[in-house]
């Protein structure tokens, strides 16, 4: 059965809807839209009338979603983002656009890459700002919901929602302060397994483990690396690795790039180590958005002209 308010259906309602949900509150709300909140409060009851749902209760002094509110969250930014791309031309003015991306990637790539992208951007479109974000999990939420526009990480996701391409290929390498004991006269030109191990090691995960890509090569040698400090993403590691005698091992591109800021020198590992391929993944709904496309456009490019080998 329709209900009254779905005759005649307002699409502000959405809009409404939305920023209700984001604020979580009537102020908050009306704010967000440029409305008085006594304006606000009748859109609310408006929405009340359309869903059949109180939508938001009282909790102390302020208002908390309903179970029905929470399960409409994702379905209705979505909405409205479809809603959006029927209206939006297929010509974009990139020099009058304003528009916030938002990447999530960890802090090496967004490190070495960041600048470089967002300057490459904004000399087409000035009104372009990027996010990043960390990457504290794999998941895909993300991505449906909107909240991140590109996820790039060392993994394709393998969803039938999700598009991705490779954007790079790397090795991994060490990385130690310039001045090293390992590089002193008279020790071998490379670094041989049993002089890796025999100084603290800096480990890199944002989960707060300790093993490593590195650690079964090792143990297949009968060697076993001491991890001294687990850093939480590869800045804090080559900041470490620049100030100690602590070995830091991770993705050749991301220590090329700290050769340019810190006194570092990097090293082939003398045991197997995976490779890594990193990848950009975005939702299918994004497919064909230009802005989008043009962004992935952009990152595929930085990566591609940056990333080259050069000999330890």
């Amino acid at each position: 059965m329709t209900t009254p308010a779905l005759n005649h259906l307002d699409f502000n309602l959405l809009l409404d809807l939305d920023a209700l949900l984001r604020e979580g509150s009537v102020v908050g709300a009306a704010r967000r839209l440029h409305l008085s909140p006594p304006a606000m409060s009748r859109r609310l009851t408006r929405l009340r009338e359309a869903t059949g749902d109180p939508l938001f209760v009282p909790a102390g002094r302020g208002l908390v979603p309903t179970q029905r509110a929470l399960a409409l969250k994702d379905r209705v930014h979505l909405a409205i983002e479809e809603v959006r791309g029927v209206f939006a031309p297929d010509e974009v003015d990139f020099a009058r656009l304003e528009r916030t991306l938002t990447l999530r990637a960890n802090d090496g790539f967004a490190g070495a890459w960041a600048t470089r992208l967002a300057a490459a951007m904004a000399a087409e479109a000035p009104g372009i700002a990027l996010h990043f974000m960390p990457r504290a999990d794999n998941g895909l939420e993300a991505l449906r919901n909107g909240t991140v526009d590109l996820d790039i990480g060392v993994q394709a996701l393998a969803d039938s929602e999700i598009g991705s391409e490779p954007l790079f290929h790397a090795d991994l390498v060490g990385v130690v302060r310039e001045n090293h004991p390992l590089f002193k006269k008279g020790k071998p030109a490379a670094v041989r397994a049993q002089d890796l191990v025999a100084w603290p090691h800096i480990a890199t995960s944002s989960r707060g483990t300790t093993a490593g890509r590195i650690d079964a090569s090792l143990a297949e040698l009968g060697l076993k690396r001491r991890v001294a400090v687990v850093a939480p993403g590869f800045q804090a590691a080559l900041v470490m690795a620049a100030t100690s005698d602590m070995v830091a091992i991770m993705p050749r591109p991301f220590a090329q790039w700290a050769l340019t800021h810190q006194r570092l020198r990097i090293f082939a590992l003398p045991v197997a180590a995976p490779s890594v391929d990193v990848f950009q993944n975005w939702h299918a709904r994004h497919q064909a958005d230009p802005v989008h496309r043009w962004l992935r456009e952009h990152v595929r490019a930085n990566c591609r002209d940056s990333v080259a080998p050069s000999p330890d």
